[in-house]
């Protein structure tokens, strides 16, 4: 027997199921990757499975095994690296039971991963949820289940794991309702729900009339949903209202090339704006434009402004005038409608008297 044999399986049996307490997934995600690398290797070297020792199990064939994914199998990057971690957590393993193949398990764990671009996380809009919802028929019993299943979805953003796990006792429809899981990596979430789930919950409860312990979304026969199904139906549902959604988002858009059916156009409004003339985040509701329309504003905005009497016009300079640039009106700008009307009599004489004889002081 070689020593790769019962490292395999303490490493499946025992460490990771004792020790680490990884869930069901994660080991058969580590059990995968590894029947695949048995196979490649039994492929290349020509040795039986039983036959293979640590020593066949080198470096440069760990990466010739993770290009045979990517090109042969057609794996994403994504996968590529995760069949890596795999077989980096066997040799990690591995390094404490067989210290004689330290330095061949050290070139293995010296394997960069392979960088990949991250795609971009789309979401609904408001249209297409709203679309989304309405596509179950509620007249059928998997059509409630439908609704319910994407309402709650929606409002409190649950895993497709997360919601197919769901009991009836998870629910908690009281003051200050609720709904309680386990979610990724361990971790217990509470999250609120707002009244419309509620209402819609509380529908579906009646109807399901299930033990605490059941299934919260249960299939035709009772038992749980699957993975697979809860994709086929949402699936399902985008592919038939989806595209009724956007073409009302396209009506919206050019309503020109095509007119929005009747009962659905709304009061145009414009965005309030900030200090930059972009529209605020702060808040999503718009309000409308007013025009004034009294007749004294109507008349302070039309009337032409007064222009004061030049002093070529009266022969006498005007009242706070020191240069031609100034006095006249023209060319100094005015920030009312009005321009004030300078005074142009003569300032008074003083006279003063003496002898016989009068003069201007």
């Amino acid at each position: 027997m070689t020593a790769l044999a019962p490292t395999l399986q303490t490493f499946l049996t025992d460490y990771m199921t004792r020790q680490r307490k990884a869930s069901p997934h994660t080991i058969a995600a580590y059990r995968d990757a590894i029947k695949l690398l048995l196979v490649f290797t039994a492929n290349s070297t020509g040795k039986q499975p039983h036959q293979l020792d640590i020593a066949d199990l080198d470096a440069p064939l760990i990466v010739a095994f993770l290009n045979h994914l990517e090109h042969d199998r057609h794996n994403t990057i994504r996968t590529r690296n995760a069949r890596l971690a795999a077989i980096q957590s066997l040799y990690h393993y591995a390094g404490l039971r067989h210290p004689e193949h330290a330095a061949l398990i050290a070139r293995v764990l010296a394997i960069p991963t392979k960088r990949a671009e991250k795609p971009i996380v789309t979401f609904l809009n408001e249209d297409e949820l709203d679309a989304l919802l309405a596509a179950p028929d509620r007249n059928t019993w998997t059509g409630r289940r439908d609704h319910a299943i994407i309402l709650l979805g929606a409002q409190t953003g649950l895993r497709a794991d997360e919601l197919i796990k769901l009991d009836c006792a998870d629910i908690r429809l009281g003051t200050g309702a609720h709904v309680s899981c386990i979610g990724k990596g361990r971790k217990h979430r509470i999250t609120p729900l707002i009244p419309v789930t509620v209402a819609t919950i509380k529908v579906w409860l009646t109807e399901r009339a299930g033990q605490p312990t059941d299934p919260l979304f249960p299939t035709r026969q009772g038992r749980r949903l699957s993975h697979d199904a809860l994709e086929r139906q949402t699936r399902q549902q985008r592919q038939q209202r989806l595209p009724l959604a956007a073409e009302q988002e396209d009506h919206a858009t050019h309503p020109s090339t095509h007119p929005p059916p009747s009962g659905c156009c709304k009061p145009r409004s414009i965005p309030p704006r900030s200090r930059s003339g972009s529209a605020t985040n702060a808040t999503r509701r718009h309000r409308p434009t007013y025009t004034p329309t009294s007749p004294s504003n109507n008349a302070r905005s039309t009337a032409p402004p007064r222009q004061a009497p030049s002093q070529a016009a009266t022969g006498q300079p005007t009242r706070y005038s020191r240069s031609s640039k100034t006095s006249n009106p023209q060319s100094r700008p005015s920030r009312r409608h009005t321009t004030r009307v300078m005074p142009t009599s003569q300032p008074p004489t003083r006279t003063t008297q003496t002898g016989s004889s009068i003069k201007s002081a």
